[in-house]
């Protein structure tokens, strides 16, 4: 038998101090029955027993402490929009574009990611592309745990990296060392998207220091990535092909976030807006009316011939066209990408070129944080990066956040790894760009760099009518 907290008289009544207290109250907001709101109960026991006098929780305090104790595991959690992943709406049957054998293995992965989430031990890797059920299986495990009352951490590896570089800042409330420590050590980690951050060697260090301790001490560790392990540096494929620790399931399904193919969901490309702006419709000469002078003329032509070449040249993998505004660079850019795209569809392929403006990117990306967006940021981000051919125009007129910058040299440096076709128009210097950027740009095994010194030279209405006249035709605005 058990009786509410009772005051120096014996009372078996909570103390004023109790009930002027916090009242734990039971469910509808009422007093709690059983202690009458003082929070802790004393158990009916004979003077001189051990636990005589012995202060014991009541069931509304415990209720209430494992609440407190959920809110904070799901704020610890960073599962932030991803609480609604869990296994219950991960679907299988019926689910368009897959096959029964694709169907089959999806049982098979969603089974083990049960069973892992019920008991978690060792490492479970899911590989496959965008949209294939990755994110929502490993978010499903994290979300299982946390219902039962279990720790779970949910890290996006670029934004986990983002995050240990912005301890640096004097601004911090967190140091380094305990940001680190909270994620190399921690109960169940699951990371998302290894493989899809910059790979600097600042940024291999660290995620080698994190699985290399994980992996050492055998702590249960989830990671989704679009690569296979082969792809990893050798250090970290070691340890995900160690299959005593390491449980890999590839996932063969096909995108199926909202029905839509990647080729559906494209908000970034601007192509068509300059579908006017070929080489035939640019002129070398500025067109009647723009005072060019013969030497501005002759750079012009050189800049047309450049581009020109640069576009029957596979071999050729980066181009930077870089002037003043209105001197021709977005025109040209625009003209090898529509050269590309007329290519592709008389060879009646599937690829097509991606026209971006720079800070509408950063935009997009940033809007694809938003639960309502249509496409995810890493497929958003993922078409950007894997273009076939990209045009990346005006280079440094966006915002020059950290997040930014660090965004721009991922898909750029992707791309110069890997050696993409990619078009890029800057109004700035060179040598004022980014660092990490510039230094990939000066790499004249990769890139070739185009100054325009012409002035700016606008097509004015009034003499649309006289380009007949002009050396080539040129009919439409250069910038």
């Amino acid at each position: 038998m058990t009786r509410a907290h009772q005051g120096d008289q014996g009372s078996e009544e909570p103390t004023r101090q109790e009930t002027e207290g916090e009242a734990n109250l039971s469910d509808g907001g009422q007093v709690c029955p059983i202690c009458n709101g003082a929070g802790y109960l004393i158990k009916d026991l004979p003077v001189g027993h051990p636990d005589f006098g012995k202060l014991y929780p009541c069931k509304c305090t415990l209720d209430k402490m494992a609440f407190r104790k959920s809110e904070r595991l799901h704020e610890m959690s960073n599962l932030g929009p991803l609480q609604d992943m869990v296994f219950e709406n991960f679907e299988i049957d019926g689910l368009a574009g897959t096959t029964q054998p694709q169907r089959r293995i999806l049982r098979q992965v969603k089974m083990t990611a049960r069973h892992f989430a019920q008991e978690p031990q060792g490492w479970l890797l899911f590989t496959g592309s965008f949209g294939s059920g990755k994110t929502h299986l490993a978010a499903a495990i994290a979300n299982y745990r946390l219902k039962i009352g279990q720790p779970a951490l949910f890290v996006v590896v670029p934004d986990l990296l983002d995050h240990l570089r912005a301890t640096f800042s004097p601004h911090s409330t967190v140091t380094y060392d305990r940001r680190f420590e909270e994620v190399r050590t921690h109960p169940l980690l699951i990371l998302d998207d290894l493989g899809a951050q910059s790979s600097t060697p600042w940024a291999e260090e660290k995620l080698f220091q994190i699985l290399n301790h994980r992996y050492n001490a055998e702590l249960p560790t989830v990671i989704t990535t679009n690569l296979t392990p082969d792809q990893f540096a050798p250090r970290i494929r070691s340890r995900l092909s160690d299959f005593r620790l390491v449980d890999t399931w590839p996932i063969p399904a096909p995108d199926h976030r909202g029905g839509k193919g990647e080729q559906d969901i494209n908000p970034l490309d601007s192509l068509d807006q300059h579908r006017n702006q070929t080489f035939e419709t640019f002129n070398p000469y500025g067109g009647p009316g723009n005072q060019l002078s013969p030497s501005e003329q002759h750079n012009l032509q050189e800049a047309f011939d450049t581009a020109r070449q640069f576009a029957s040249r596979s071999s050729e993998v980066w181009l930077v066209l870089q002037g003043t505004n209105g001197v021709g660079k977005t025109h040209l850019a625009a003209a090898i990408a529509n050269e590309y795209k007329a290519n592709q569809e008389r060879a009646e392929s599937t690829q097509k070129p991606l026209f971006v403006v720079v800070p509408d990117l950063l935009d997009h990306l940033r809007a694809t944080f938003d639960p309502r967006s249509e496409i995810s940021y890493d497929k958003l981000f993922d078409l950007v990066r894997k273009a076939p051919m990209l045009v990346l125009d005006d280079l440094g007129t966006e915002s020059a956040t950290n997040w930014a910058q660090e965004k721009l040299f991922q898909i750029l440096n992707y791309r110069y790894t890997n050696r993409e076709r990619t078009v890029i128009t800057t109004s700035r210097e060179i040598s004022q760009l980014d660092p990490p950027i510039r230094t990939r740009m000066y790499d004249t095994s990769v890139c070739v760099i185009k100054v325009i010194q012409a002035k700016p030279f606008y097509q004015r209405p009034d003499h649309i009518a006289d380009m007949s006249s002009a050396p080539s035709g040129g009919r439409f605005r250069n910038r």
